[in-house]
């Protein structure tokens, strides 16, 4: 299984804070979005992460990884 967690708007988005999906439906963190967004387009600026590392789409997810979704951080 890979565990999907979403913050801040994108929790809001997903009306949910993380999801559980089966390893077999999906390759790589592009993959991932499109199985729990059910084929949503990937946002604009949103960022992923591997296990707390930052990650682009192409990166491969493999089963007992967590991947998370979030808008851009601003800060000051």
């Amino acid at each position: 299984m890979i565990s999907v967690k979403y913050f801040a708007s994108l929790r809001e988005r997903m009306g949910r804070a993380e999801d559980r999906i089966d390893a077999m439906h999906a390759r790589s963190v592009a993959e991932v979005w499109a199985e729990v967004a059910r084929g949503a387009p990937w946002p604009a600026n949103m960022l992923a992460a591997v296990n707390h590392a930052y990650a682009n789409a192409q990166q491969q997810v493999y089963d007992g990884d967590e991947v998370a979704f979030f808008p851009p951080v601003t800060g000051g």
